[in-house]
């Protein structure tokens, strides 16, 4: 625990909820007046559907409810000059945990914990001492063992952390305008072909990935919304599947939290896409068995989650960690380039515009909250307006190169599009 938190002053409660059997329970921790940490649970006595925004409310109620108990023997902090900012990082943590997502704040708690303060630690480094060379010099010494994209992770890490210093007047500003964020490499997913995702379909039947890869290749879904997907979700009558669940995994207080919820990773991410014919297929084969599973497993079935579509035998709905960890080795052991689980909504978005599908309504599919998401990752395998172009160019073979043999562009007609772009 830094040591300025260990003297007089405020104490902080910090919470989450939690879900336990179906009911919403409050979850806190705090550091009392003598350093001793301290953590209490509660139940709200709501169930987890349909009662999310009250117990968020709740929440914020019983946290002050308990600061106001911690706080009752008052004690003053140390002077600001005195912080290091090591020590400011971590007050910073605590103050941003309840306000953010629990999966946001497993992110910041790592960065944190592991890499940000240690480093300015060991360099004793003063929270008003602290310099723009002190921050490049990090990133530098960073980008040694990672990349880019995870320093600018550090870099939104310090910058919020740095407002909060100003608005708690710990400094008169933030050295933040001087300091040269790292740039980030263009990222480039790997895309399976037309005919290895036909391939991979027929590998993957009977498997436990089938689901998953089926919702990530023909779909586009994100792994959380994959394992988030509920019968409640599925309309057979109007044949549509809604995306309004997610089911994601972090990383809290050096636990894992597995964190459930009718909430996506944007609002754009909650959308209503077609249910075709196959897979609604596909999907009363899932839900019979399901019903079959039920019945032979009696009392030992999962009913808390049978709500889920992507379960196992006893009704345990699937772990994100399993997407991820598991498709890559299915990959390799059947023959298959090794990619990502996410990489099959890369190769989704390849397979819709090799056949025609505009960027703007493959961002309507993919559930991108912009559309320059859309592009910057996709419009280098927008083959179709290449070919536009390639076709508008062919009047200068058949204008200056038709009788030079040298060269001679295809008419539009003759332009196909190489296989490796599908």
């Amino acid at each position: 625990m830094a040591d300025h938190l260990k003297k007089k002053g405020k104490i902080r409660v910090t919470g989450h909820l939690e879900e336990v059997r179906g009911i919403y329970h409050i979850k806190m921790s705090w550091t009392d007046a003598d350093g001793k940490r301290c953590r209490k649970s509660t139940s709200t006595g709501l169930t987890v559907k349909g009662n999310t925004k009250r117990a968020e409310d709740m929440l914020r109620k019983v946290i002050k409810e308990q600061e106001v108990l911690a706080n009752r023997a008052e004690w003053e902090k140390p002077a600001p000059d005195e912080m290091l900012f090591a020590d400011f990082m971590e007050e910073w943590l605590a103050f941003t945990r309840p306000d953010v997502k629990l999966t946001t704040f497993g992110g910041y708690q790592m960065n944190v914990e592991k890499i940000i303060a240690p480093y300015f630690r060991k360099k004793g480094i003063r929270l008003q001492q602290l310099t723009a060379d002190d921050i490049n010099t990090f990133y530098t010494d960073q980008l040694k063992r990672v990349k880019g994209m995870t320093v600018h992770k550090f870099h939104a890490n310090i910058s919020k952390a740095l407002k909060y210093a100003v608005e708690m007047d710990y400094i008169t500003h933030t050295v933040m305008g001087k300091v040269k964020r790292p740039k980030a490499e263009r990222f480039t997913g790997k895309f399976l072909k037309q005919s290895e995702t036909v391939e991979l379909f027929e590998a993957v039947k009977g498997h436990k990935l089938e689901l998953g890869v089926i919702f990530g290749a023909f779909y586009g879904l994100r792994r959380s919304e994959a394992i988030g997907l509920r019968w409640e979700s599925i309309n057979f009558e109007a044949n549509t599947i809604t995306i309004e669940h997610t089911v994601t995994e972090t990383t809290v207080d050096g636990k894992k939290v597995i964190i459930a919820g009718d909430t996506t990773k944007t609002k754009s991410s909650f959308r209503t896409l077609p249910l075709i014919p196959a897979i609604r297929t596909k999907l009363l084969e899932v839900q019979a068995e399901q019903e079959r599973n039920r019945k032979l497993c009696g009392k030992s079935y999962n009913k808390r989650e049978g709500d889920y579509i992507y379960t196992d035998a006893l009704g345990n709905r699937m772990k994100p960690d399993y997407l991820s960890s598991e498709f890559p080795k299915f990959m390799e052991r059947n023959g298959f380039r090794r990619i990502r689980y996410h990489d099959l909504r890369h190769s989704c978005a390849s397979l819709l515009l090799a056949n025609g599908v505009s960027l703007k309504q493959i961002q309507d599919w993919l559930g991108h909250s912009d559309f320059a998401i859309t592009a910057n990752i996709y419009a280098h395998l927008d083959f179709s307006s290449k070919q536009a172009t390639a076709g508008a160019m062919t009047w200068i073979g058949d204008t200056f190169l038709a009788d030079t043999g040298e060269i001679i562009l295809a008419t539009n007609e003759e332009i196909t599009q190489p296989q490796e772009t599908l």
